[in-house]
Order: structure tokens, then C-alpha cells, then sequence
């Protein structure tokens, strides 16, 4: 890649951090062109360098929605083995993002968003059954080796997952931060893991018996040289 091109992908992705930052702020109808450029210091003409128009930025701020969606979800889906406990680490990962993205939920809330603008309305719907078919599979990972439950579809547990997500990012969005998404995910995931599991399958974290049949016995120790004998001298 070469300096130009990358320096061009930073300047975007600093554009999308501000365009992000004047949604958190003033919301959809806040932003503009004009807007994005004070919140960098540059002049409106450099912006257009990098993006046609308005539109183009929340184009972009959808990418960077299913970026980030998609990247969580292959990191919790690297770092374990147990479906189970991907799904628990994606549900972690989830919150963290609408903490640190104050504006995505805003993004989901707003009609102004897609009311009008039908192919950013099927891009939007895209990065959601995107994401569920994502879960989905995770979950027939998980079936697929006895730790989720067969007996319900795939995609209707998919989306009761998305059910301890959007409920929660709705309450923290309209209360300005102060709902706690992190704690109602940490209190809610005991009582989706429990209807998610498939019988006799340990919790996540729960301690496994030991088995006899892999218990060592060991014989007891025998010397292999005799103790030296200490002989008593008799009384003269």
C-alpha cells in the first residue's frame, strides 16, 4: 500500500470518528459537511476530498457499523472453542460498542436515516441479517456438538440473542448514558445461557467433577536399600 493511499484511509476513518462525534452530539439533523469540518479543522472543500456529499458519510458510518459488528464477532468466535461461550463474549464485545459509539444506536433509531433513501435502507438491513446469520451459525456450531439445544431453530435463538442487545442499546440511548447496557448484559446472560444449553451440558465456567477412571493410583514407595543397622554396646 502505498504512503498516499494509506494517509487517505486514515483521513477517512478520523472523518467517520468525527461524523460519529457530531451524531453523538447534535444527532442526524445536526450533522453536515460544514459540521464534520470544525470538528477537524479542516475547511469544507478538504472534505469533499474524501467524501461526495452528506449522504456519502452516513454511507461510511454504516460500513464502519458492520466493520466493527463483524470484527467482534470473529475475535470472540477466535478466542474460545466453546459456542456457548462466543456467544457470552460477543454479547460483551456488542455493549462495549454502543459505550463507545454513542451515535450507531442513534443511527438504528433514526428514520431520517433511511425513510427515503431505499438503498441505504437495504444496506442497513444487510449489516443486521448479516450479523444474525452470524449468530446463527455459532449457535448450529454449537448444536452440532451437543452444547445448544436442537430442538429450536437456529435463527429464532439468533435472534433472541439480538433481543439482550437492541432492548438494552434503546434504554441507554434515550437515557443519555446512564443505563447501565454492561451490568443488564452481565444479569441477563445466566437466563439466555440456561434456555440455550442443552441438558447436562456444564455452564460456562462451572467446575467438572473428576473422574475416577482418570485418578492415578500410586503403589506405595518401597526402598530399594535396607536401613543400616545400629548395633547397642553392652554395659561393661
Amino acid at each position: 500500500m502505498s504512503l498516499e493511499k494509506l494517509h487517505t484511509e486514515v483521513r477517512r476513518d478520523q472523518l467517520v470518528d468525527a461524523t460519529l462525534a457530531v451524531m453523538a452530539e447534535h444527532g442526524l439533523r445536526g450533522l453536515s459537511v460544514a459540521a464534520v469540518a470544525r470538528r477537524v479543522g479542516l475547511t469544507p472543500s478538504a472534505i469533499y476530498r474524501h467524501f461526495s456529499s452528506k449522504d456519502a458519510m452516513l454511507d461510511a458510518v454504516l460500513d464502519r457499523m458492520r466493520e466493527r459488528l463483524h470484527g467482534a464477532m470473529a475475535a470472540s468466535r477466535a478466542e474460545t472453542d466453546d459456542p456457548v461461550e462466543a456467544l457470552r463474549r460477543l454479547l460483551t464485545r456488542h455493549m462495549q460498542l454502543i459505550r463507545r459509539n454513542a451515535a450507531l444506536p442513534r443511527v438504528v433509531l433514526s428514520d431520517d436515516y433511511h425513510i427515503g433513501h431505499p438503498e441505504r435502507r437495504q444496506r442497513l438491513l444487510g449489516v443486521f441479517t448479516g450479523y444474525l446469520d452470524g449468530v446463527a451459525d455459532i449457535i448450529r456450531q454449537g448444536q452440532r456438538l451437543g452444547r445448544i439445544r436442537s430442538d429450536v431453530n437456529a435463527r429464532s435463538l439468533a435472534i433472541l440473542f439480538l433481543g439482550l442487545i437492541q432492548p438494552a442499546g434503546v434504554l441507554w440511548t434515550l437515557s443519555d448514558g446512564r443505563f447501565d447496557v454492561t451490568g443488564q448484559a452481565r444479569a441477563a446472560w445466566p437466563v439466555f445461557e440456561q434456555a440455550l444449553r442443552a441438558p447436562g451440558t456444564p455452564r460456562a465456567g462451572a467446575a467438572r467433577p473428576a473422574s475416577r477412571a482418570t485418578t492415578a493410583v500410586h503403589p506405595p514407595r518401597v526402598r530399594t536399600s535396607p536401613r543400616p543397622i545400629r548395633l547397642r554396646r553392652s554395659p561393661s
